[in-house]
């Protein structure tokens, strides 16, 4: 079992959650909130349009809320609009709406998305609305999908999927893209081989260097006798070291990953907390639902968890249909302080 557990009850289940300061933020909810009291006070938005999901830049001014399984978003800066946003209609019901906000290294907040193509992907300045990638694109047949930039601004994560389907995952080197942007259209930085025999289910950031990867049954090539990151594994790719730094086998269905330094929250059913250089279970919360969803395509009924991490790194907000659960995840063992980013 894991650590504190606090119940928040609402009026209505939460699509989106942010952290602001101790409070708590559903953005698709029009700004609704929660404070440390608990008491929950109406937002002062009314998107008129039914999003159901959203995601947030570092450094929170900007948000996204979108249709995960649609066709239509909204760019805002605080509670305004900046600008509506839209995808290929193509497939677009039956994959996660690809989308995301980051800083790059000289600290521009960016936008990433595809707002032509499903496998064409576009940076632009979140400000300004001015694209950053410009130029010929020679684009290959891959649904990119759940996209993250790295801290720092060096890298792209793309973990989608191409017709099959099979998930898989690519990433994208930021720097090399704003000169010629047909480096989103390539194999991107990781290796074909060694590289990973199975399907990707989900991927995370833990750093600047390092991605976590969690892997399905699917396997990619039944011949493969010693495949470098296999069926049902966790992996830890480092790209400095362009190896597989870690690769430990799980017996149980890992979901979405959020990243927390060493360890990861794996949302699949509930809540864990498992250590990616072993794949142990540091904690879980079998008491908290979450849906049981692997992949960013796919079953239509099953959506995306709603989860905040707080970025002291020990509070995780979990929604529920009628409340939000808010758990206190385990401290570092070796120092016993809170997680410091």
């Amino acid at each position: 079992m894991g650590g504190v557990l606090i119940v928040v009850e609402v009026t209505e289940e939460a699509q989106s959650l942010v952290w602001d300061g101790d409070d708590l933020v559903d953005v698709v909810g029009g700004g609704r909130r929660w404070g440390p009291d608990g008491v929950e006070h109406p937002g002062p938005v009314n998107h008129g349009f039914p999003f159901d999901r959203s995601i947030v830049s570092p450094s929170g001014r900007y948000s996204v809320v979108y249709a995960e399984r649609g066709t239509k978003a909204l760019l805002l800066d605080g509670d305004g609009l900046v600008r509506e946003l839209n995808r290929s209609y193509y497939q677009a019901d039956v994959f996660d709406y690809p989308v995301a906000l980051g800083a790059l290294q000289d600290g521009r907040e960016v936008l990433v998305h595809c707002p032509e193509e499903y496998n064409v992907l576009e940076i632009e300045d979140a400000e300004s609305g001015e694209r950053l990638t410009v130029g010929e694109r020679r684009p290959k047949d891959v649904f990119h999908s759940r996209l993250a930039v790295s801290p720092g601004g060096t890298h792209l994560l793309s973990a989608g999927w191409f017709w099959h389907p099979y998930g898989v995952v690519e990433v994208f080197d930021l720097t090399s893209a704003l000169t010629d942007p047909a480096v989103l259209d390539g194999q991107g930085v990781l290796p074909e081989d060694p590289g990973i025999d199975a399907e990707v289910a989900s991927a995370c950031w833990l750093d600047g260097d390092r991605l976590a990867v969690a892997t399905g049954e699917e396997p990619h090539d039944e011949e493969e006798t010693t495949p470098a990151l296999g069926r049902r594994q966790l992996g830890v790719w480092s790209l400095s070291g362009r190896r597989w730094i870690h690769r430990s086998k799980v017996d149980f269905a890992l979901g979405t990953l959020i990243a927390r330094g060493d360890t990861v929250v794996s949302l699949y059913g509930h809540p864990r907390l498992i250590d990616v250089t072993t794949g142990g279970v540091v904690a879980e919360w079998p008491t908290v639902e979450v849906p049981r969803r692997d992949g960013s395509y796919g079953v239509t009924h099953i959506p995306s968890p709603v989860v905040a991490l707080h970025p002291d790194g020990i509070r995780l907000a979990v929604a529920q249909p009628d409340s939000i659960a808010i758990i206190t995840l385990p401290m570092r063992e070796e120092s016993r302080l809170p997680f410091q980013g």
